[in-house]
């Protein structure tokens, strides 16, 4: 098989979930490698699967609809079309500040307990 790749992938082992219809059917799966451009997955073999899917990443805190390019046995290699959600670092900014004002009051608090407060 040609490799037709637009970009490197990562090797990872993620879990996922397929939703394969609209009606919000779901199927467990393994995400083996992602890039940008989409992702090789395991997922059952008889699975049915459509042309177009949605695929979950709860660990990356990313969704993807994706186009079905190629199935082999166990495995099948998706396109990605959109993210549907964005990474989460604007939850990563919130902690971090939170964090930053948590420290602040800590150094405030010890200054005051050492009397130089």
């Amino acid at each position: 098989m040609q490799d037709r790749r637009q970009g490197i992938r990562e090797k990872v082992f993620l879990g996922g979930v397929a939703e394969i219809n609209e009606r919000g059917s779901t199927m467990d799966c393994v995400v083996r490698n992602i890039s940008k451009h989409g992702a090789c997955v395991e997922i059952d073999e008889t699975a049915r699967l459509p042309e177009t899917l949605s695929l979950n990443i709860p660990r990356k805190g990313r969704s993807f609809l994706a186009h079905l390019i190629w199935r082999q046995a166990n495995r099948v290699g998706l396109a990605f079309r959109t993210m549907v959600t964005d990474p989460p670092s604007d939850d990563l900014d919130a902690r971090l500040r939170r964090s930053q004002i948590k420290q602040r009051q800590l150094k405030r608090r010890i200054r005051e307990l050492i009397g130089e407060g």
